[in-house]
């Protein structure tokens, strides 16, 4: 019988840097589409039905000294595999519970710091799709950037702290994942707040996020200062907490930046992207920490999994903040730019409560990676 690892049990070993060697047996184009990554993880792909046989032609490049992680779409095939490979010898052998699927829905929370206030900000990492979002609790009240579709995670870590949802917060009207903003409000009593230019077609009530009304949370409020930037969506917007952190959204990651064509309105919003990058972001304090929406490359998961930057340090090194000359800057992130999300435009409308896929819709739709962001 294969041993089984928990997404929890990987995604703590990928948060706190531990060697990690993933066996992947999907076929090759849903291995190259979208992969388990981290900074010290090593991947080896073989498909299952090349191993059905027998699994000598990968033994030798196997470890013997560490855990070997098997990892298919759904759990089943990378058991079969796991048992094989103990069979073979290798006792080190783990089938991933759920596969990519259920890799895809977990969120890990990471401690970013404490408030001056008395109290603390968590980032919540989807390690198996990139997306992150942010837990902001004081005085026994809590409000949530950028929710995730799975609001269980949220909801327990509430309930384990002692915490009510009193705020759901959106920087942006998503279109790679689909939003558990506005169904947490309704579940907690929350206030969902969304900005009002990404609202125009949505089907719901919601409160506006406009600057200068900054929200409150607690009674020694943690403020939550909303700045307009738009560029990735007509209405992206975000927010400064606590005078030292910026949550970007899909404006500004740590190594790269958004791309402005996922509405279809790339020439129209790319002037405002260089606006916000260029001129609006510059006038804020180098100091302050971009915490963004997503995160693309490995490299960006930072101690114990966090992803963050101070924003003058990217303005040194991100090379999206390097080009100066606007045409260049037109033409890099208009063209050439990735593919694009999957189900982008079935996210958006579900995003906008014009359709409601049941659940196992909105799992496919969620499959993949994020691709908010022009590669850096």
């Amino acid at each position: 019988m294969a041993k089984i690892m928990s997404t929890k049990e990987l995604a703590t070993k990928i948060v706190t840097g531990e060697a990690t060697f993933i066996l992947d047996v999907r076929n090759k184009d849903e291995f190259d589409n979208w992969k388990i990554e981290g900074g010290k993880v090593e991947l080896l792909n073989e498909a299952y039905f090349n191993l059905l046989d027998g699994v000598d032609s990968i033994t030798d490049k196997l470890p013997k000294d560490k855990d070997i992680i098997v990892v298919c779409a759904k759990g089943g095939s990378s058991e079969m595999i796991a048992d094989m490979l103990e069979e073979a010898g290798f006792q080190n052998a783990y089938s991933l519970e759920g596969g990519m699927k259920a890799w895809s829905e977990h969120l890990e929370p990471v401690k970013i710091g404490d408030l001056k206030d008395g109290g603390s900000l968590y980032q919540f990492v989807r390690l198996g799709k990139g997306c992150l979002s942010y837990f902001i609790e004081s005085n026994g009240e809590a409000a949530i950037i950028d929710t995730a579709r799975m609001i269980d995670t949220y909801e327990s870590f509430a309930a384990k702290k002692g915490l009510t949802i009193k705020h759901t917060i959106d920087t942006h009207l998503h279109a790679d994942h689909i939003s558990g903003g506005r169904r947490l409000a309704e579940k907690a009593g929350a206030t969902y707040h969304l900005p009002p230019k990404d609202a125009t077609e949505v089907t719901f009530d919601y409160t506006p996020v406009e600057e200068g009304n900054d929200i409150t949370v607690g009674k020694t409020t943690v403020k939550v200062q909303p700045i307009y930037s738009p560029g990735h969506t007509i209405g992206s917007t975000s927010f400064i907490i606590d005078d030292t952190y910026l949550i970007t959204g899909d404006i500004l990651f740590v190594k790269s930046i958004g791309r402005p064509d996922l509405a279809g309105l790339a020439e129209d919003w790319v002037g405002d992207l260089r606006n916000t990058l260029y001129s609006k972001y510059k006038e804020l304090s180098d100091d302050l920490i971009v915490l963004p929406a997503h995160y693309s490359f490995p490299e960006e998961l930072g101690e114990g999994g966090r992803v963050a930057a101070r924003l003058g340090d990217l303005y040194a090194k991100n090379s999206g903040l390097q080009v100066d000359d606007e045409d260049v800057f037109r033409k890099m992130v208009t063209e050439n730019l990735p593919p694009q999300p999957n189900a982008y435009q079935e996210i958006r409308k579900t995003n906008m409560g014009k359709i409601n896929p049941d659940l196992d819709e909105q799992k496919e739709m969620e499959t993949g990676p994020n691709r908010c962001a022009v590669e850096g």
